[in-house]
């Protein structure tokens, strides 16, 4: 856990920073608000909630909403095989930075998944992949396309399953 909050404040980025910092001082200003209208009970009682859903909320979705924007990729997946003589499966697949910004690195992740005839338990199965892994794509310019494969091991699963593509960029 220590090793996770040490990578995620290494890993912030100047807007990260910014974003903090007004939420903070958004955070403040709907309390000094509250404070000196304290003789209007509701639109105090408002502001204090309103501050600290700010305060809550803020950070958590203006950081993924920020870095969805900043960082935005499309994944492809080209191809999959099963391979037979070993418990493995190679996923082929490419990435595209579609942003306006150069990636220094890439975090891919393929995921296996399995597929049931319940469109309700596919979805389910969908958010907690059975088996995932995980490379890394370094120097990935602004408007271009690099092409990838990972191999997922050891994999022994034997009926119906999907693979899913997901990357994460810096």
């Amino acid at each position: 856990m220590k090793e996770k909050i040490h990578d995620f404040i290494s890993g912030l980025i100047p807007y990260d920073y910014i974003l903090f910092g007004s939420v903070l001082l958004l955070f403040l200003l709907f309390i000094i608000l509250a404070i000196l209208l304290r003789n209007h009970l509701k639109t105090a009682l408002f502001l204090v909630l309103l501050a600290f859903g700010t305060f809550l909320l803020g950070p958590t979705v203006g950081y993924l909403e920020m870095h969805k924007y900043l960082f935005h990729n499309k994944t492809e997946l080209l191809e999959q095989k099963h391979l037979h003589f070993t418990n493995a499966v190679v996923v082929k697949g490419k990435i595209s930075n579609i942003s306006h910004f150069n990636f220094h690195e890439c975090r891919i992740t393929a995921g296996a998944y399995r597929v049931t005839k319940n469109r309700y338990k596919n979805y389910i199965y969908k958010l907690k992949p059975f088996i995932k892994t995980s490379i890394i794509k370094r120097d990935i310019p602004k408007g271009t396309t690099k092409v990838f494969k990972i191999i997922i091991e050891p994999f022994n699963y034997q009926k119906d399953y999907n693979i899913s593509l997901k990357a994460s960029c810096k």
